[in-house]
């Protein structure tokens, strides 16, 4: 596509940096742990990188805990998607070893440490999968979120 070109200062002017760090914060495998260092790149006081960051990567957390499980049905019916479906159980699954042995605390725990494919969507998808309760699951993952942003915010202050 010639001529067409992404001018991300011009997204920072329209969206806002605040907006931009909590919308990256929402994407899977990114989520806090990849936009609070981008937040501090971007100049903002750690306090407000962390909650700017844990708002973002909570907003997913009840959706896909109460819709994750019809859709996840659904796509197990299509020709389409359902070795998509089976591959996603079958590797969250394969990360439920700590949540099937602790329930919710083991669900805490994952979803407090700050490393790539644990958080809040992995944790999201164990916790349906598992059929462990909503609330409570919603508690356990966003607490762990918590955690694992403060440690972030730790050890970017020490490094």
């Amino acid at each position: 596509m010639e001529g067409v070109s992404v001018d991300l200062s011009r997204i920072f002017d329209i969206l806002g940096e605040e907006l931009v760090v909590m919308l990256s914060a929402m994407l899977p495998v990114w989520e806090l742990k990849g936009a609070i260092p981008m937040a501090r790149a971007f100049g903002m006081d750690s306090l407000k990188a962390f909650v700017l960051c844990y708002i973002g990567s909570g907003i997913p957390v009840p959706l896909l805990l109460m819709f994750l499980r019809p859709v996840m049905d659904y796509l197990d019916r299509t020709k389409l998607f359902s070795r998509f479906s089976q591959w996603l159980k079958q590797r969250s699954l394969n990360k439920s070893s700590v949540v099937r042995r602790y329930s919710l605390l083991g669900l805490f725990v994952f979803a407090a440490i700050p490393l790539p494919t644990t958080g809040v969507w992995t944790g999201s998808i164990i916790a349906t999968l598992l059929r462990l309760p909503l609330l409570p699951a919603m508690a356990a993952i966003l607490a762990g979120n918590a955690v694992a942003g403060f440690l972030i915010v730790f050890v970017l202050h020490w490094v």
